[in-house]
C-alpha cells in the first residue's frame, strides 16, 4: 500500500445523511494535501464493521472512518475483533459525536480531515484511548443500562434533522411513556448494591447524547470508566435535573452515585434494554462490564 493511500469508510446516512453529502469534499480535500482514499460505503446496519474486520485481518494498519458514533462503534468492534492491531482516524459527520469530542477531535469535518491528512504525512498519532466491553462486544465512548438505553431507542424514531435536540425530545416522550425503575444487583469493582434503578451508565467520555454532560470527571484513556447510577425518580424530578445534566453539574445530586471503576457486573430482575455507543441493544438480563486501557490508537 502506497504510504499516501489509505482507507475510508463511510456510513453515507450518518448524521441523517450528512455524511455521504460530505464525501466528495471530504475526498477533495485529501487529495489537495496529498492523500488518496479508497473508499468503503457501508450499506446496512453492521456492514461497515464487517468490512473493517476483513480489512484488518487482511493485513490493513490505518484506516479512516467517516460517522458518527454509531460508524466508530462499527469501526471499533471490527478492528478488536480481528486483533486491534490498527490504528482510526475519525471525521466527524455524525448527530451527537460524543466519541470525537472525548477525544479532543474538532468537530469541524472539514478541518478534522486537513488535520488527519497532516498526522498521517507526518507518520504521527493523536493518543492512545481506552475501550469498553459489555458481553464481549466491544464500545469506544460508553454503556447504559436502562432508562437512557430506552431513550436511545426513542430517539432512533425521529427522522427529522433536528440533530441533537433529538435526544431531548426522546428523553420527553419516555418521561410521558413512564420511567421503569427495575431491580438491579450491582457489583462495581467489588462494592455492592442492590435495589430500585432508574439508569446506570458506564462512561469512558464525558458526552452522551450530543448534548448531556453525563460523565464531566471521565477521560478516556486514564483506564477507568465512571459509573453513573441514578435512584428512582419522578418526571418533575427529571425536568429539574436536565439542564444540570445538560452542564454536567448533577454529579452531587442526592439521587446520584458516581463512582470511578474498572469492572462493572449488573444483573436485572428482568431483562432490560441497554446501549453501546448509542447503539440498542437486545433486552438482557445479565451485564460483564469490563475496561481495555489503551487498547486502541487514534490516528
Amino acid at each position: 500500500m502506497a504510504s499516501n493511500n489509505i482507507d475510508l469508510f463511510i456510513n453515507p446516512t450518518a448524521g441523517r445523511g450528512r455524511a455521504g453529502k460530505r464525501l466528495s469534499r471530504i475526498c477533495e480535500l485529501a487529495e489537495s494535501n496529498g492523500l488518496i482514499f479508497s473508499v468503503h460505503a457501508s450499506s446496512a446496519v453492521g456492514d461497515l464493521e464487517s468490512q473493517v474486520q476483513r480489512f484488518v485481518l487482511a493485513g490493513g494498519h490505518r484506516l479512516i472512518v467517516a460517522g458518527g458514533d454509531g460508524s466508530i462503534h462499527e469501526a471499533v468492534n471490527g478492528i478488536m475483533a480481528a486483533g486491534g492491531d490498527a490504528s482510526l482516524g475519525i471525521i466527524p459527520t455524525g448527530t451527537g459525536n460524543d466519541f470525537a469530542k472525548a477525544a479532543k477531535i474538532t468537530l469541524d469535518w472539514q478541518q478534522a480531515t486537513l488535520d488527519l491528512a497532516r498526522r498521517i504525512k507526518a507518520r504521527e498519532t493523536w493518543r492512545r484511548v481506552d475501550v469498553g466491553v459489555m458481553n464481549e462486544r466491544f464500545f469506544a465512548n460508553g454503556a447504559g443500562v436502562g432508562f437512557d438505553a430506552r431513550v436511545t431507542k426513542l430517539a432512533r424514531a425521529y427522522r427529522a434533522p433536528i440533530g441533537d435536540v433529538v435526544y431531548l425530545l426522546a428523553i420527553l416522550r419516555g418521561m410521558i411513556e413512564g420511567i421503569a425503575t427495575p431491580e438491579f444487583h450491582i457489583d462495581a469493582d467489588g462494592e455492592e448494591r442492590h435495589g430500585p434503578v432508574t439508569l446506570a451508565n458506564i462512561a469512558s467520555g464525558p458526552w452522551v447524547g450530543g448534548m448531556f454532560h453525563i460523565a464531566p470527571d471521565a477521560r478516556n484513556n486514564d483506564g477507568h470508566f465512571d459509573l453513573i447510577i441514578v435512584d428512582p425518580v419522578s418526571r418533575l424530578r427529571i425536568l429539574r435535573l436536565l439542564p444540570k445534566l445538560m452542564k454536567g453539574q448533577h454529579i452531587d445530586e442526592p439521587e446520584i452515585t458516581h463512582r470511578s471503576v474498572q469492572r462493572v457486573r449488573i444483573h436485572a430482575a428482568k431483562p432490560v434494554p441497554s446501549h453501546l455507543d448509542g447503539e440498542v441493544q437486545a433486552p438482557q438480563q445479565d451485564f460483564d462490564i469490563r475496561v481495555l486501557p489503551n487498547a486502541l490508537t487514534i490516528l
